[in-house]
Parts: structure tokens; sequence; C-alpha cells
């Protein structure tokens, strides 16, 4: 069925009743969002004296609290949310807890465990409503698939036994590398921001084959998520060609996410932990009517936006 365009009652809202949220008026959906919606990567920033920043971060954030992020649903017309565990606070992951206790069967998380995590914590997370781990290779530049298969294979030893799965933020290099370990995982997984391929080289980059071949055989999720962070053409235009073929592989392994609040900061301004670092201005309302245009179809939106995220995080 195509995409309905017309607004419903719900979604009606002139641009002027849009509230700003961290200094972005969001473009209200521009089709019939299902009811039970989920926004698959968002992160939550609370107040520095509740909650202290590592160390060791790379960059300090600003504030993004849960206030900000149920406005900012409102607007969207979501009704649920994954909560991922920022870099910023390393391992401590109190503001990612806080934020699941005051959101409630709505919000499901993703936290950080390392090796010194103990059982009785990983147990406690998941009565929280966490629901997953997260491997961020990225962000730390780690590209050795030795290193990257040894943490991969330790994390999912301490988070199997609880039915989590493991989110790895990587590029498409390691994937291909690690291709014959991935398709052998004994724990789901999900591979954020569109495994960080290069729009501009479309899907004939060298190790997208392996990407799309894990999301059609259903060994592996995909998120739609920060395109930004694999395009640098005006609206993002080249990521179509990516997001049509990952999800014509299998719409069954495709989930989406805003990034809220772009932690990535402005085009051009490098991460420092000296001052505040700056969000990234994004409209995440064009960003979720991208998800429309690249779809085409109301029950593929209704696959990846309520079922596929229901299914994987365990939403009731």
């Amino acid at each position: 069925m195509p995409v309905t365009r017309t607004p419903s009652n719900r979604s009606q809202r002139r641009a002027t009743d849009v509230p700003v949220i961290l200094g972005v008026r969001h473009t209200p959906p521009e089709f019939d969002v299902p009811r039970g919606a989920c926004d698959c990567h968002v992160h939550i920033f609370g107040p520095r004296g509740r909650f202290p920043l590592s160390p060791s971060r790379r960059y300090t954030p600003g504030r993004a609290s849960v206030t900000d992020l149920v406005r900012l649903q409102r607007v969207l017309r979501l009704d649920r949310a994954v909560i991922v565990q920022p870099t910023p606070y390393g391992g401590d992951n109190a503001c990612l807890l806080d934020a699941l206790t005051r959101l409630g069967p709505r919000a499901r998380g993703v936290a950080a465990v390392d090796r010194t995590t103990p059982d009785s914590t990983l147990r406690h997370l998941h009565e929280r409503g966490v629901r997953a781990a997260r491997l961020n290779l990225e962000t730390a530049g780690q590209r050795d698939p030795g290193v990257a298969r040894a943490e991969l294979d330790h994390l999912i030893s301490r988070v199997e036994p609880l039915g989590w799965h493991v989110e790895m933020f990587t590029n498409l290099t390691v994937i291909a590398a690690l291709s014959e370990t991935l398709f052998a995982l004994p724990a789901t997984l999900v591979i954020d921001h569109f495994g960080r391929a290069d729009a501009a080289k479309g899907p004939s980059q060298d190790g997208f084959d392996v990407l799309r071949r894990l999301v059609h055989t259903g060994k592996a999720y995909v998120k739609l998520s920060a395109p930004y962070a694999i395009s640098e053409a005006p609206g993002y235009e080249d990521v179509d060609e990516i997001a049509r073929a990952l999800i014509a592989a299998n719409p069954l392994r495709v989930i989406w996410g805003s990034d809220w609040p772009h932690t990535s900061g402005a085009p051009g301004l490098r991460r420092s932990r000296d001052g505040v670092h700056p969000f990234r201005q994004e409209d995440d309302g064009a960003s979720l009517n991208r998800l429309a245009r690249w779809t085409r179809d109301s029950s593929r939106i209704h696959r990846i936006l309520v079922d596929n995220p229901a299914r994987l995080y365990g939403f009731a």
C-alpha cells in the first residue's frame, strides 16, 4: 500500500505550532505515522552534578534531557524510543537507567558493557529495560579486524545468556574482514548508521555486498540512522540508493533511528573536551519523512518503525 501523504487528524499541525527543541524546529511528519512507532537511536545527557562524565571522554556534550526527548517524540508522533549509552559517560550507565525509569515501558536501553562489568550488574540492567550492549569501534578509531573479533566474541559471551543482542558501530572494511565471523554469530547483531557505507560510492562499493547479505539472510539488522555520517550531499540525497538497497534486501531486518541529539556536531567542527561541544542542528522530522520516501509503502514503514523494533527490543 502506498504511503498516505494526507496527514490524519492526529498529525495535523501548523509549522508555527511546532516547538523549538535544542535550537531546532522539526518538520512534522508528512505521512500517517503508525501507532507504536519507535526511534531506535537516541541519547540522553543529564545534569552534570548527578551524572558525571568520564575523564577519558573525547568531547563534552550539552544537556539533552528526557523532557526534551518527550517533546521531540510528540512532534514526530513516535511512541517508543531506544536510548543508546553515549561515549562521554564511558561505562557508567546511571544516566541511561534514570531515563529508562522515567520513560517506563515506552523505552528500552543499549548499555556500555566491558570486561569488568559484573554479571549482577548485567542482570540489574536487564531488569531496568536494557536489551543490548554496544560495541563502538568506529568512534575509538579501532579498525583492526583481530581486535574487533576478540571484542565482539567476548561481548556476545557476556550478553547472550540474557537474550540481548550486540549493536556494533563500525565500517564496511571491518564488516567485510569479519564476514565469516558475523555470519556464524550465535547472537543477534545490529549494525549502526548504515554500516558507515560511503553514500557517494553507492551499493557497488567494496564491503557493501557483505552488509547487504547479512541483512538479506537475517543474520543482522541495520539501522538507517545518522545519514550525515555517510554523506556530504545537500539533503543527503545520495543516501537514497544505499537505504533502498538495504530495505529491499530484507525489510524485516531494518530499523530507523534519528541519532538525536546529534553529537557529531556541526560540519567541520572537531570534537573537543574543552567547553561544551554543540549538537549538530538536524531536522528529525525531515529524517522521518526521508524514511517514507525510501519505503514508498505503508506496510514496510510499519515493519521498520513498529514490528521490527518490537521484536528486537522486546516492546509489548
